[in-house]
C-alpha cells in the first residue's frame, strides 16, 4: 500500500481485527444503521446488512454523565461495553469486551483530538498503545460528523470506513445512516466508534 498518500483499504490488505475476527469480511460491507430514542434517557441503534438481516444492536443512555452503551448480537449476547470516563475538556471513552471493566479486557480507548472544534475529531488507541505513556501516535483517527453527512475513519492515511448518507429527524432523535466498511475491517469496531461520535453530537 502506498505510504504518505490518501488511499482506501482494499481486498488483500491486512485484516483489521479490534473486537473479533468474526466481524471482518473479505469484501466491502454496506450497513444501514437506525437510531431512535426509546424514552427520555435511553436510545437504541440497530445495524442491518443490505438484505435486511439484523447484525448488531446498541442500547444506552442518551443523556447524562458517565454514560454507558452496550453492543449485542441479534440473540442479545453482549459483545462489548462502551463507557464514558468522567468530566473532561476532551471526551474519553473506554471499550471493553463483554460486560467487563477489567484492564485485561480493554479493546480500545477513544478520545477527542481537540477540546474545541467545528467538527468532531477523535483518536483511537489500542491497549498496547495505551501502555506506552510517552507516545501521542494514535492507531486510528476519525473526523467529520453525522450532522454534515460526512464521517470517515482512517488507519494512518488509509480510509477504512465512512458514513455516506443520513436522513430522518435529528431533533426527534430518530434517523438512519449508511456506513461503508472496507474489506477486512472489523465492522463491530467501526459501529462502536461511530455510535460514540454520534453520542457526542446529539443535542436532541
Amino acid at each position: 500500500m502506498p505510504k504518505n498518500k490518501k488511499t482506501e483499504w482494499q481486498v488483500g490488505d491486512p485484516t483489521i481485527s479490534v473486537v473479533s475476527d468474526q466481524f471482518c469480511n473479505p469484501y466491502p460491507m454496506d450497513l444501514l444503521v437506525k437510531r431512535k430514542v426509546q424514552n427520555f434517557s435511553k436510545d437504541h441503534y440497530e445495524v442491518f446488512d443490505p438484505s435486511g438481516n439484523l447484525l448488531l444492536q446498541v442500547d444506552g443512555q442518551a443523556w447524562g454523565f458517565n454514560r454507558k452503551r452496550t453492543m449485542r448480537d441479534p440473540a442479545g449476547f453482549t459483545i462489548l461495553t462502551m463507557r464514558q470516563k468522567g468530566l473532561a475538556l476532551k471526551t474519553k471513552w473506554e471499550v471493553h469486551g463483554g460486560e467487563s471493566k477489567e484492564r485485561e479486557d480493554l479493546l480500545f480507548t477513544v478520545q477527542q483530538s481537540q477540546a474545541v472544534s467545528l467538527k468532531t475529531s477523535v483518536d483511537v488507541f489500542l491497549p498496547e498503545n495505551n501502555n506506552v505513556k510517552k507516545t501521542n501516535t494514535c492507531d486510528f483517527h476519525a473526523s467529520g460528523g453525522y450532522s454534515n453527512i460526512s464521517f470517515k475513519v482512517f488507519k494512518s492515511d488509509a480510509l477504512i470506513a465512512g458514513v455516506g448518507f443520513t436522513w430522518g429527524s435529528f431533533c426527534k432523535g430518530k434517523y438512519n445512516f449508511k456506513v461503508r466498511v472496507h474489506p477486512e475491517v472489523d465492522y463491530a469496531f467501526i459501529i462502536a466508534l461511530l455510535v460514540m461520535v454520534d453520542d457526542n453530537e446529539n443535542w436532541c
